[in-house]
């Protein structure tokens, strides 16, 4: 077994791909980790915002969630009507390409493939954030814990979906159980005590420094919406279902909005009754939100490290959500021509390979540039997120426009769905401008530029090599063969063996004073050789034998010496084509690479690069060792 195998699991025949789709059970962990996830960081990042309130803050922490839950629940109608309407892919992009044209589509593809880097680097961050809190003594290597889950992630990303969705089921259905269990017990306690009181009291909650005001209420309601990232999720991964795939996705959709809720609701209660706050990430002594949370209700025991390392372990993998969509997104526009067809190929686990690295390149960059601190990425999030959103919406609108009657019910349900996460999108933009928000308004434009130069590049390509009607075969004749050598060896034999199954007319290349002025060439020599060797013997069989052609190497390079000699065959002989034969070794073993200069790669990629059209370059390969083998 191979270090490859040993990592990825070994190669997948097309044959398999149904055998790797999900079911539910699979599916919640494997597309629900973001939004699960994001209960976490989305009250936090509210309550980051009201912290100039003090006490004041934590009483307006309820009507702030419960205005992002009652969004929550019309997205998630919304979406089911999405999922009845596209049961392949009811993607923003598939929708917005649909319903409302190129343009449209290609905004939704730029705002969720921003949305997943940022889903990636934002969750990674605070589950590093949470570890931090149970354990204070990690906070200087924040940035190496964030590059190594993301390594980890895309690990066993590679190795497929399903397997994916299974190592993580284990943490997440633990912390669905730890912090439903935290919170149902919470609230009972707050139900049944008279004055209810925290069995760990959270870190005092300062002076109100400024009164509430509209635009710090809008503010904190634009950074909790990013507990509502992950919504989309079950929709650009219907692909990944398996049979039945509608009964799957309603139930993974359910079971994910319906927890989220739930924590949602929860969290905002007894942070209200115990008033807990946020804290600064960046100084030491941090606790997040859900830490206080859980600290609050048990205490700092057992279930307290139990819980916070499932949250830990839900806040990394909550990346797992944009390594099942954002691939498949990348593979729906390749397919379009918007991005390189790399991105369309699977790879040997039947996964898209590229879209999953590119990713991982992309949110590590990220955490780099920003420290791995997450409140420095929040004012980033979320756009893209609602942007999608109500380009999505938008589009379902107009396909129950298109419909016969009928239909009014579900245009409305979408319409409104399109209204409120449009609101909300103009509230996070304005509410997050001045924080980095104008960094993602950049973005989104040069994002659907690159995709519309990459199409437009494919489209010139296309009409170049458009159908070029009935093959001529009128200027059909033998080339000039150029074989390069640089002895008389057995690879020379079988280049010179082959060039003349081509061609009658074939010309030996030896380049003089290639190692440098130092160097004795001994062409008199191999002048003779080739006589005795080569010249004699095909003479023997009736054959033309090839010239032998010495062309000094004054700069030691390969390539200029041959396109002087290739431009000078041309004008004789006009009507006549070239093809060079490059003799080239084999390497399998990396240290045959390292004893080797490669030339033979660096002028076959030279040639092909500065060779005029009618020109032809090949190789002609000696394996090393096997050729031996096999002739024994």
């Amino acid at each position: 077994m191979n270090l490859s195998t040993l990592l990825f699991g070994r190669r997948l025949a097309n044959r398999e791909h149904e055998d790797k789709k999900i079911g539910w059970i699979e599916a919640v962990p494997a597309m629900g980790l973001d939004g699960l996830g994001s209960s976490s960081y989305g009250p936090e990042a509210a309550l980051t915002i009201l912290i100039p309130l003090g006490a004041l803050g934590v009483v307006y922490i309820g009507p702030v969630i419960f205005c992002i839950v009652a969004l929550l629940g019309v997205l998630y109608f919304s979406y089911r009507q999405t999922l009845a309407a596209y049961p392949t892919n009811g993607g923003a992009y598939v929708v917005a390409k649909e319903n409302l044209g190129e343009y449209p589509s290609l905004l939704a593809a730029a705002a969720l493939m921003i949305d997943y880097v940022l889903n990636v680097a934002v969750g990674v961050s605070a589950g590093v954030g949470a570890l931090v809190s149970a354990v204070p003594s990690l906070h200087p290597y924040i940035l190496p814990l964030c590059l190594g889950i993301v390594l980890l992630v895309m690990l066993a990303n590679l190795r497929g979906t399903g397997e994916a969705g299974w190592l993580f089921a284990s943490p997440t259905y633990l912390f669905i159980i730890c912090f439903l269990g935290a919170i149902g017990f919470g609230l009972t306690g707050i139900v049944l005590a008279e004055k209810p009181a925290p069995v760990v009291p959270p870190p005092p909650l300062g002076l109100a420094a400024q009164g509430a005001t509209i635009w710090i209420l809008m503010h904190a309601f634009a950074s909790g919406c990013t507990a509502m990232t992950g919504v989309e999720a079950v929709s650009n991964g219907m692909g990944s279902f398996r049979q039945p795939v509608m009964r799957n996705a309603y139930i993974t959709l359910t079971i994910i909005v319906v927890i989220l809720t739930l924590l949602l609701g929860g969290i905002a209660t007894i942070a209200t009754v115990f008033e807990i706050g946020a804290m600064d990430q960046t100084k030491e002594g941090y606790q997040s939100v859900l830490s206080q949370l859980v600290a609050a209700v048990a205490g700092h025991g057992a279930f307290y490290y139990i819980a916070m390392a499932s949250l830990l372990s839900v806040l990394c993998l909550s990346a797992n959500t944009s390594f099942v969509g954002f691939p498949r997104l990348c593979q729906m526009v390749a397919a379009d021509g918007y991005l390189p067809k790399a991105f369309a190929q699977p790879g040997r686990r039947l996964v898209f390979t590229v879209g999953i690295l590119f990713l991982s390149g992309f949110a590590a960059l990220l955490l780099i540039v920003f420290g791995g601190i997450t409140d420095h990425l929040i004012p980033l999030f979320a756009i893209g997120a609602f942007l999608t959103f109500t380009i999505s919406q938008a589009g379902m609108t107009v396909h129950w426009r298109r419909r016969s009657r009928g239909y009014a019910a579900k245009l409305t349900m979408n319409a409104v769905g399109a209204a409120a996460t449009g609101v909300a999108l103009v509230i996070i933009l304005t509410a997050k401008f001045a924080e980095g928000a104008w960094i993602t308004l950049i973005t989104v434009p040069l994002t659907i530029a690159i995709l519309k130069s990459i199409k437009n590049y494919y489209r010139s390509l296309q009409r170049e090599l458009r159908k070029p009607g009935p093959i001529t075969v009128e200027d059909v004749e033998p080339p000039t063969v150029i074989v390069v050598t640089e002895t008389w060896n057995r690879l020379s034999e079988r280049a010179i063996k082959f060039a003349l199954t081509i061609s009658p007319d074939v010309v030996a290349v030896h380049l003089i004073r290639l190692g440098g002025p130092e160097l004795d060439e001994r062409e008199t020599a191999l002048r003779e050789e080739w006589r005795v060797e080569v010249e004699e013997p095909i003479a023997a069989h009736g054959l033309k034998p090839p010239r032998l052609m010495f062309i000094p190497a004054p700069y030691r390079q390969l390539h200029e010496p041959l396109l002087r000699l290739i431009e000078k065959l041309d004008a004789d002989s006009p009507e006549r084509r070239v093809a060079v034969l490059i003799p080239e070794t084999v390497k399998d073993k990396w240290w045959q690479k390292l004893l080797h200069m490669n030339r033979a790669g660096r002028l076959r990629a030279k040639l092909v690069k500065l060779g005029g059209p009618r020109l032809t370059v090949a190789t002609v390969p000696w394996r090393l060792y096997r050729e031996e083998q096999e002739a024994g």
